[in-house]
């Protein structure tokens, strides 16, 4: 499938998205190109994984925005209406400013309890459709305050929902919370103190904290003392880092608060030291293709670095990041792996189990999960 049929896909509601995950290539060795053959496909919706990079926001389906906005009396954009998914290209302060603008536009129509746990609920649901066994959800509780309270109550309806759809899916709900890069450094450590309240090891609690939005703005070594505070309450820290600034980022990250994982990290693929220092860390990064074209870091999916880090030795979560705005979701990312990159059955197996193991999911559904990708893979296509 071409990008742009891809797109043409999710134009359509979530049924017709989940219906054309399908596809797939022969088994290879993990890291090597796929030997092109061709004698069947295994669902790759089906395939065992974890989800560890999703903005809440971002996690929305587009019909649940559009459901918002007309329930508050709000109007979207044309571009989250007729021309979605938008055409972004986010690299320079232009298209950063513009995709931005879309993306405060949809958080402007979540406006209280009922409205979150809905995108909460139906996050939980997409994923278990999508064969994730466990996701971390990114939140920032202050953009949500303002209309239940307080970041508080923000983030106890948020995981208070996250248990309640772990349970009714069977997919496990954790929660990262985020700090914003264009937020004062003191309102991190305010979320960091916050997000220790409440960690925890399962669905419901707080499993990470993370620093998220334009990475050029701010300073790393501002929020070096929420990243401290959040590592001494046991939580991941999950950064972001290296999509629109270069491999220094990556290191600069590294350097700053040797994170468990980082948050894209695609573009140490451009400096073999950096690639070197990323694989010596043993982080794992969350690549997430279809955000990558869509905000014009690459032309095309082929362009995208996957091989060039996974040949590193590098671990990779494959995420979905924004799907309300890039309009692919999760199983759509191990697609784009295959048909556009050659991955092979074998290899996008491999990319599942490193989702697992760079998880905080609990050891339980890590077990499992490792277990049925392996049967996923025995099974004939």
């Amino acid at each position: 499938m071409s990008s742009q049929a891809r797109q043409v896909c999710h134009s359509g509601a979530m049924a017709a998205l989940r219906d054309g995950l399908s596809g797939g290539q022969s088994d290879g060795l993990s890291g090597g190109q796929s030997d092109g053959q061709s004698d069947g496909q295994r669902d790759v919706a089906a395939l065992p994984k974890t989800h560890l990079h999703l903005h809440f926001t971002g996690s929305m389906r587009i019909d649940t925005l559009a459901d918002l906005a007309r329930g508050h009396g709000l109007r979207l954009p044309d571009a989250l209406t007729q021309d979605w998914p938008p055409h972004l290209h986010a690299t320079d302060e232009r298209g950063w400013f513009r995709f931005q603008r879309l993306y405060d536009v949809a958080r402007a129509c979540v406006r209280g309890e009922v409205d979150m746990r809905r995108i909460v609920r139906e996050a939980a649901e997409d994923d278990a459709a999508e064969g994730s066994r466990w996701l971390e959800i990114q939140v920032e509780p202050s953009s949500y305050a303002p209309y239940v309270g307080g970041i508080t109550p923000a983030l106890e309806i948020v995981l208070d929902e996250a248990a309640r759809a772990s349970a009714d899916t069977g997919t496990g709900v954790g929660v990262v919370v985020a700090a914003s890069r264009i937020r004062h450094p003191f309102d991190a450590r305010t979320l960091a103190r916050l997000a220790v309240r409440y960690a925890g090891s399962g669905p419901g609690t707080v499993v990470g904290f993370g620093l998220s939005n334009d990475e050029r703005r701010g300073a790393l070594v501002d929020f070096v003392p929420a990243f401290e505070i959040a590592r001494r309450g046991g939580l991941a820290l999950v950064p972001h880092g290296g999509e629109l600034l270069g491999p220094m980022s990556v290191v600069d990250t590294l350097a700053m608060f040797a994170p468990d994982r980082i948050g894209h990290g695609v573009r140490a693929s451009e400096d073999a030291w950096a690639l070197d220092r990323v694989a010596e860390s043993g982080v794992t990064l969350e690549v997430c293709p279809g955000s990558n074209v869509s905000l014009g870091v690459y032309p095309q999916p082929e362009d995208v670095p996957l091989r060039t880090i996974v040949a590193a030795g590098i671990p990779v979560a494959l995420g979905a990041d924004d799907p309300l705005l890039f309009g692919t979701r999760l199983a759509d990312q191990y697609t784009m792996a295959r048909e556009d990159l050659g991955f092979s059955d074998g290899e996008l197996a491999e990319l599942a189990r490193q989702s697992v193991t760079g998880s905080r999911a609990p050891t339980e559904v890590r077990t499992d999960a490792l277990r049925d990708i392996d049967a996923w893979l025995s099974a004939a296509p």
